[in-house]
């Protein structure tokens, strides 16, 4: 990777982990810069506003993470009701990045930048609707075989699924991790039932 490229991820990175705890609204410039030790001329060569680096690290830093534990763990799935109980423990439960407190960073920046920000908006909503299609998908190939019953509507699930996501991990915030094995049993329970 050249020094450019490097010089670029780092801000990216660093950037997405104040965002994550500040939010992006009370992140600066100046913020990001200082802990990247690079200076504005830098900042500005990779990127011409906060919003573009913020677009940026949506598409560059969140999208790959977001594929890695959300989508991934669907893909080809065997028993794919289990498997979506076992991708959403590990979020909630085994993810050794995000914290209880600080919630979900895609979550996050949704209910913050979402209706400020029609750029945002899309962006994130793109990241939501491809962890829901992933879901979706799973359920679909599950019923083809004949594993989950066919009357069942994949897109409501997917969906039900990802809202329960966002609603706890807001509500950890507040109650702790507790609330999360809360959620997992009855999630379970739900799966179960399908």
């Amino acid at each position: 990777m050249s020094k450019a490229a490097t010089t670029r991820l780092t801000i990216l990175q660093k950037a997405f982990y104040l965002i994550y705890r500040k939010g992006y609204q009370a992140t600066s410039i100046d913020d990001i810069i200082a802990t990247t030790q690079v200076t504005k001329g830098a900042f500005f060569y990779h990127f011409k506003s906060k919003e573009e680096m913020g677009l940026a690290m949506i598409h560059e830093i969140m999208y790959p993470g977001m594929y890695a534990s959300m989508i991934k763990p669907l893909l080809d799935a065997d028993d794919p009701l289990n498997e979506i109980y076992e991708m959403m423990k590990a979020l909630l439960l085994k993810n050794p990045f995000f914290e209880v407190k600080y919630g979900c960073p895609a979550i996050n920046l949704i209910d913050e930048m979402a209706p400020l920000n029609e750029a945002f908006r899309k962006a994130l909503m793109q990241l939501i609707v491809q962890w829901q299609e992933a879901i979706k998908n799973t359920l679909l190939i599950a019923q083809k075989k004949g594993k989950i019953n066919k009357e069942l509507m994949p897109e409501q699930i997917a969906l039900f699924v990802s809202s329960g996501y966002s609603g706890i991990r807001n509500m950890g915030k507040i109650f702790g991790k507790t609330c999360y094995k809360t959620y997992l049993n009855e999630l379970k329970k739900y799966l179960l039932q399908q």
